[in-house]
């Protein structure tokens, strides 16, 4: 007989052997040796005493092991849809494509994952910044370089079991499927992203690489096709828009146009970076048993007068990394590696921006937050890839800093007072968060902490409208423009459920 039953156990005892089947056996009344069980879900509690909280699968017979079924099918003949983007969301959508019967056709502005690896590594020793092909642009999108997080709150959307299920089918850890906050990591993505292609491929699917949308074939409001940047046509039955939040051109191309477009409220601040050893502390309240457990991470959030203060995809045992798209402008992000074995945590701490906050740009008010989020890019600029950087101490006191500390950021920082370089409401913002943080992680505030901005990429600042029942485009028939481009998901997850939907709803209409 199985049954599901949820349990704690001290993060020290999870770790003696033999004791948490004790444990589990003593509670349901089974002998330890006739147990059988299996880890469903599993978090930590950190509150007090660290502690593992279970979700676990019991019986007292052995539990087979369920394979991962896909049905990918050929598809070499089949109808074809145009993907444009091959992130997280463009990805997804063509697998589920493939399994409605569909040939996806994708098409990617920037390279491969392993030609992408090159460019990136001229990027972060602060070489030239090629605007098709870096931390944003590129086979997996952004997500391939951000650490790979896969938590999302987005139930209500679609199965995450079934994309975490994806990701395993290709490669990844069957981990993802238990830990509550699951992550795989940079250096496995981009072995994953290779494994999704391959899927594509053989089932007769099409990638466009360093192939960059300029145009849409467009007749009696109903979509055709794409124009390419080679002066190609390529025409489908319907056709994905999951270019990502940096596609700034798509977005003015849509308003040449007149399609609608609005402005997205967004949020904006900097990186800041810490010991992982001073978060683990703080966090796990005990030396010993952080060297047990998996690198700490914190969650933070702070309201100043009704605007939002908080913490963004946040990196423990992580690095900073150069994230802009476009020449004389300076963006930063956060990533790790699988094993999360830096020496620093960091993670972006932004403040909520509202078309309000930025009336000057009123003229085109669809357009004005993505204008004032690249006017602070380039205001942020120093030197290709060299990024203004603060002690958080001495931006609390206004006083600039002559020297920065050890840094995981690989391409040079530039010593100055950060105040000078962010907007006043973002600033202002920031130390009033800062401070109510420092009470909640002792040190969050110290000379040894440092801000690095910008941080400016944590959404897209404008929205694609949609319909919402047949995610169309309300004024171009099958156009379903999704993911975080569109301004309907925000992160790997999210968004690969969104094109997951999207191709379901392509797969209703053209059936």
């Amino acid at each position: 007989m199985e049954r599901i039953i949820d349990t704690t156990i001290p993060c020290e005892q999870f770790f003696v052997e033999g004791a948490l089947r004790k444990q589990i056996a003593s509670s349901c009344g089974i002998k330890p040796q006739n147990l059988h069980y299996k880890i469903l879900r599993k978090s930590i509690d950190a509150r007090k005493r660290p502690t593992f909280c279970l979700k676990v699968l019991i019986s007292d017979k052995p539990i087979e092991k369920t394979p991962i079924k896909r049905n990918y099918q050929d598809v070499s003949n089949a109808e074809r849809v145009i993907v444009v983007g091959a992130g997280p969301c463009g990805l997804f959508a063509a697998l589920k494509l493939i399994e409605e019967g569909f040939k996806p056709i994708i098409i990617e502005r920037g390279k491969p994952v392993s030609e992408r690896k090159k460019d990136i590594a001229i990027i972060a020793r602060n070489q030239e910044l090629n605007e098709e092909s870096n931390w944003c642009f590129g086979e997996g999108g952004a997500g391939t370089f951000s650490d790979g997080k896969l938590f999302t709150r987005s139930t209500k959307k679609g199965n995450i079991n079934d994309i975490l299920e994806t990701f395993v089918y290709h490669g990844a850890d069957e981990n993802i499927l238990v830990e509550s906050h699951p992550h795989i990591g940079t250096d496995k993505l981009s072995r994953i992203i290779k494994n999704i292609r391959g899927t594509i491929l053989k089932c007769g699917g099409e990638y466009h690489f360093s192939t960059k949308v300029v145009d849409f074939i467009v007749k009696n409001d109903i979509i055709y096709g794409v124009k390419t940047s080679d002066n190609t046509s390529i025409e489908a039955k319907a056709v994905i828009l999951a270019t990502g939040h940096s596609a700034r051109d798509i977005y003015y191309l849509f308003a040449e146009k007149g399609w609608a477009i609005e402005a997205k409220p967004f949020a904006m601040g900097v990186r800041v970076e810490h010991s992982q050893e001073l978060i683990n502390t703080s966090q796990y309240h005990n030396k010993e048993l952080a060297s047990l457990l998996p690198p700490a991470s914190y969650s933070l959030v702070h309201n100043e007068k009704n605007r939002g203060v908080f913490s963004f995809c946040m990196c423990p045992g992580g690095m900073i990394i150069p994230a802009s798209t476009e020449r004389q402008t300076l963006v930063v992000n956060g990533m790790s590696a699988s094993n999360r074995g830096s020496a620093f945590a960091n993670s972006g701490i932004v403040v909520s921006v509202s078309p309000q906050d930025v009336k000057e740009y009123s003229k085109q008010p669809a357009l004005s937050l993505m204008k004032f989020q690249q006017e602070c890019e380039q205001k942020m600029y120093i030197q290709n890839q060299v990024a203004p950087a603060q002690r958080i101490s001495d931006f609390i006191r206004n006083k600039s800093s002559h020297n920065i500390g050890a840094t995981s950021y690989p391409s040079g920082l530039y010593a100055c007072n950060m105040n000078d370089y962010l907007p006043n409401f973002v600033a202002e913002n920031l130390k009033a968060g800062f401070k109510v943080f420092d009470r909640r992680i002792k040190g969050f505030i110290s000379s040894s902490a440092t801000m690095i901005g910008l941080e400016s990429r944590t959404s897209s600042p404008v929205r694609i409208l949609r319909d919402k029942e047949s995610l169309q485009h309300p004024q171009i028939s099958m156009l379903f423009p999704c993911g975080e481009g569109a301004g309907y998901a925000g992160g790997i997850t999210s968004s690969a459920i969104d094109g997951v939907n999207a191709a379901e709803k392509i797969s209703q209409i053209l059936k």
